[in-house]
């Protein structure tokens, strides 16, 4: 008999509780028994996109990101037009809706998103009053469009900003009231803002800011507004466009925690079991986000905890603003206010409308504004994310490149749709593999720019840039054939080691090494048709590692050869002085272990390792190849740190519940260096050519990290003195020479 399936409900039906749904169905598509609750009667929609529909760049069906077919193709239920009223807890699990519906849940998302914000003007429930959030804000204004001719919009940010543009398309004459010195003051500096209001003026639209709105005047009906300042303005339709606020409600009323939004934890958890809050509606570490890009972090997240799933819990994101109106493209991101930060970079050029500033603090990137050309803000998205130091803003990042020249100059690994995770080798290869040629089609095929549009130049950049056919052509010279090693091997690092493992096959394993050394290496072919003859004390030594370091042979049991150093671990403690107190007790005892477990081992090169009793206790954690740190919740692992120049920080991989789970993270993540990395390249320099998220996908993954762990003890055991015994006496070796080793081995 099949056990029944979980019942997952989701409230609300747009854009952050179905990306979630469309994270589970990737992840285990037959767990859950799904069912939706939306209060607006339609499918899922991209709300980000509605400015386009009020613009009339868009219809309705171009926005729709899941039709209804999909919800019936997935078995999953869907109530439109339906309104979540009572969450029930305890014994009976139940949502109740106001038709009188009573649907029952396993485990629920609240996914209610965001309204409109009213400010607290007198007038603002008149007749010719609307808000812009949803598709019926834009048919309201469409049709308001057919017998008015006069619209103000409160509110000079973003919202407002793509709602005055879509009343301007609409034919009515339009003024933004705004009760700051400039334009979008939370996104943007004095500059940038003075660049885009000067253009906006040039479109057609009026301004006045530095002005508080009084009332809405008129009887029944809006007729203008009154200022603060005792100013009147005519107007037959206010558009109010000053904010969002959480809906909170329904959490509240059923006993949910809430302060401004839906309060969570990192795992997107409420305070009522089983119950989880993601969007616009959550506020997870004092913060309600509002953009798209959060929000399909915050899916991705939770699905991995449903579907039971290793994943890093979310611990906020790095916010972003993109505005894109008739052509003028809008960029921000990070801190950028006055006296939040320095300026690193500024550039302006008044001939082509360009303007780019970096920010800084303590030498590392934090803040960047780009007006005119945001091909770059992928690339300066990526530095904030990781504050990076201000010497990453290479000549080539300056701003004066060209968009197709920014795109041949990214990375192919480079995320270019944060929303969508779309790299630029996925729309690189959609174009050249593929056979697209317009971004639309793009778009459609692989995700990029389909959310807020803000990629959308750097995705037509490389679009273009694809089909110029520079990619192809200047493939050979952009990537030069790799520095030969040697004179003895005019091959680069990588060639020269799968040479190495190539002629290993042919290397006899019945004997120890200090036996065959001398017989085996010099016939040995790297090159095709040319013997190796010994080397020389560049690539000697790396072929003495790939042949029998990595299978875990000591290169110093018997060898009369000493051309190749043994390199291991070393570990570095939180303190020099006698343990004290508990916490230091037990770091002192694994560094102990890590010290007699990891002292076999021989690696590419050598690795530093650090441990620390917690945030109190510093010992370079973060600087070190290795790091461990005890915190709240167990031990944090860090790697690919770098305390020399060029200095780097170690990154996360991930936080392990004991000190033994850390030191079978340790050992993965040193196998996975041993049989990854070239001979001599340091762990940092291979962790940065690797990658983070590569690293992480091995590690993370039970199976993969366990089978890299257990390789990794295996090859360890092979280098000490009883693994070594075992060895000889399988082999044959005599009692002298083994004792010869074993005394090598222990000088």
């Amino acid at each position: 008999m099949v056990a029944p399936k979980a019942r997952l409900v989701v409230i609300g039906n747009g854009m952050a509780g179905i990306r979630c749904i469309e994270e589970i169905l990737k992840l285990s598509p037959d767990r859950f028994e799904i069912t939706v609750i939306g209060d607006e009667r339609h499918p899922n929609y991209n709300r980000i996109l509605l400015s386009k529909v009020l613009q009339g760049n868009a219809s309705f069906d171009e926005i729709v990101l899941n039709p209804y077919e999909w919800y019936r193709e997935h078995g999953i239920t869907l109530y439109t037009g339906e309104r979540a009223i009572r969450i029930q807890t305890g014994e009976r699990q139940e949502i109740e809706t106001a038709s009188g519906l009573h649907i029952s849940w396993d485990y629920l998302i609240i996914a209610t998103g965001s309204s409109a914000f009213v400010p607290p003007i007198p007038g603002t429930d008149k007749k010719g009053v609307i808000s812009f959030r949803n598709l019926e804000d834009c048919s309201a204004m469409i049709q308001a469009s057919e017998t008015c001719s006069r619209a103000v919009v409160i509110g000079g940010g973003l919202l407002g900003l793509e709602a005055a543009r879509g009343l301007l398309n609409l034919g009515l004459e339009t003024e933004v009231i705004h009760n700051a010195s400039y334009l979008m003051n939370r996104q943007l500096d004095e500059t940038a803002a003075k660049q885009l209001q000067r253009e906006l003026e040039r479109q057609g639209m009026n301004f006045r800011l530095n002005t508080i709105t009084e009332s809405i005047t008129g009887i029944g009906r809006a007729k203008g507004l009154l200022f603060s300042d005792g100013n009147r303005i005519k107007a037959d339709l206010v558009v109010l466009a000053v904010g969002i606020q959480p809906n909170a409600a329904l959490a509240a009323a059923s006993g949910i925690h809430i302060n401004r939004g839906i309060l969570v934890d990192d795992h997107l958890q409420t305070s009522m079991p089983g119950v989880y809050a993601i969007g616009e509606c959550a506020e997870h570490r004092g913060i309600a986000y509002g953009l798209v890009a959060p929000l399909y972090e915050q899916a991705k997240v939770l699905a991995h905890r449903l579907c039971e799933v290793p994943t890093e819990p979310y611990r906020g994101s790095t916010v972003y603003s993109q505005l894109k109106v008739s052509g003028i493209d809008v960029f921000s991101a990070g801190e950028i206010r006055e006296g939040e930060a320095d300026v690193a970079q500024r550039m302006e050029d008044g001939i082509r409308g360009v303007y780019r500033k970096v920010t800084m603090k303590e030498g590392r990137i934090v803040g960047a504004i780009l007006y005119g050309d945001t091909a770059e803000s992928g690339a300066l998205l990526k530095l904030i994310r990781q504050r990076a130091f201000v010497a990453a803003l290479s000549s080539e990042s300056s701003g004066r490149n060209s968009a197709e020249e920014a795109a041949a100059a990214l990375p192919e690994a480079e995320t270019v749709c944060a929303c969508n995770s779309v790299s630029k080798a996925a729309i690189m290869r959609a174009v050249t593999a593929d056979g697209l040629t317009a971004v639309d089609e793009v778009k459609r095929a692989t995700g990029a720019s389909g959310s807020c549009g803000g990629c959308r130049p750097m995705v037509t950049a490389l679009v273009e840039y694809a089909k110029s056919g520079r990619a192809l052509s200047k493939a050979p010279a952009e990537e030069p054939a790799e520095e030969a090693v040697c004179g003895c091997v005019p091959v680069g690092r990588a060639e020269f080691k799968a040479a190495v493992k190539a002629a290993a096959a042919f290397v006899p394993q019945t004997s120890s090494f200090a036996k065959e050394t001398s017989k085996s290496l010099p016939s040995i072919s790297l090159t095709p048709e040319v013997n190796w003859e010994g080397g020389c004390e560049i690539c000697r030594p790396a072929v003495l590692y790939y042949l029998y370091g990595q299978r875990g042979e000591r290169m110093d049991g018997g060898c009369e050869d000493k051309a190749a150093p043994i390199y291991g671990v070393t570990v570095h403690l939180s303190s020099a002085a006698k343990p004290s107190t508990v916490p230091e007790s037990e770091t002192y005892s694994i560094g102990e272990k890590w010290s007699e477990r990891w002292r076999a081992i021989e690696l590419p090169g050598p690795v530093e390792a650090a441990l620390s009793a917690g945030s109190a206790y510093p010992s370079g954690v973060l600087v070190r190849d290795i790091g461990l740190r005890r915190c709240p919740v167990g031990w944090e692992l860090y790697a690919g740190g770098h305390a020399e120049y060029p200095v780097r920080q170690g990154e996360l991989i991930g936080v392990a519940g004991s000190p033994e789970e850390a030191a079978v993270l340790g050992e993965a993540l040193l196998q996975m260096y041993r049989e990854e990395a070239f001979y001599e390249e340091a762990l940092w320099e291979w962790f940065g050519r690797a990658g983070l998220r590569n690293i992480r996908e091995v590690l993370l993954d039970p199976v993969r990290r366990d089978e890299l762990s257990g390789r990794f003890n295996r090859e360890r055991y092979a280098g000490t003195e009883s693994g070594m015994a075992d060895r000889f006496e399988v082999l044959g070796i005599t009692e002298q020479e083994e004792e010869r080793d074993f005394e090598s081995t222990a000088n």
